[in-house]
């Protein structure tokens, strides 16, 4: 049987998803790239992993389906052997102040956010193999308090509270249960809408002064995957260029 780690990765066709999975693929995992609805983007970023001689497949999921979930580590486990490494990068983000939220908006993304993150960590739980590792990614925004982002703020608040706990529920499984929390990231999503003024504002908030790229993220992320990261435990990462 193979020594390589395997990689499930939600949300891993664009952004700071796909960045994690070449990220991982680049430390030696083989990785199934979780989507679900750009097909035809995961399959380019699978391809993109092969053509360079490692392992990857495109598996379509919504993560807050219990069925679908299951059966990517499924795919994962039959094209593999295993599972490793966990890493929850779906999610759903709606800006609006909270006394103008559309209640059904409020349920979509708390349906992705908190019960897709659920979903995938409870399926982790039973799955990772010992010295193996789940990621969750949670926002600074949690911290931040930015005016506009109170449901999203509150579904990841939730996933970093699950986080913490499934750390300790873990116990003895020589597994490791974290979360990243990027602040701004330079991503198609993050940048949709906004003028150049809010984005130079924005990129001018970390000491850095700078936006953060997937790389970052997925870097932080793809080094507590790794057995170098595994005594960080129980954490919420805050990556974000020192935003305070």
């Amino acid at each position: 049987m193979s020594d390589q780690r395997v990689a499930v990765v939600s949300g891993g066709s664009r952004g700071i998803g796909k960045a994690i999975v070449l990220a991982l693929a680049a430390r030696g995992c083989a990785v199934a790239v979780g989507f679900q609805e750009s097909a035809s983007a995961a399959a380019r970023v699978a391809e993109e992993i092969t053509a360079s001689g490692g392992r990857a497949i495109p598996v379509r999921a919504d993560v807050a389906d219990e069925g679908a979930v299951a059966e990517m580590f499924d795919a994962a486990e039959k094209s593999f052997g295993g599972v490793d490494v966990v890493v929850n990068s779906a999610g759903r983000l709606s800006l609006s102040p909270i006394a103008d939220l559309d209640l059904d908006e409020l349920d979509a993304l708390h349906r992705t956010n908190i019960r897709g993150a659920f979903v995938m960590a409870r399926e982790a739980a039973r799955r990772l193999r010992a010295g193996g590792a789940l990621v969750n990614l949670s926002t600074s925004v949690v911290g931040l308090q930015f005016p506009g982002y109170g449901a999203y703020a509150a579904s990841k608040g939730a996933v970093e509270a699950m986080t913490l706990v499934l750390a300790r529920e873990l116990r003895g499984r020589d597994i490791t249960v974290n979360a990243v929390a990027p602040g701004p990231t330079a991503t198609d999503l993050f940048l949709d809408g906004k003028d150049e003024a809010t984005i130079q504002r924005l990129a001018a908030q970390p000491p850095l002064e700078r936006l953060g790229t997937p790389e970052d993220i997925a870097e932080v992320v793809s080094f507590l995957a790794s057995p170098a990261g595994h005594w960080i435990n129980g954490q919420v990462v805050r990556a974000n260029g020192g935003i305070i």
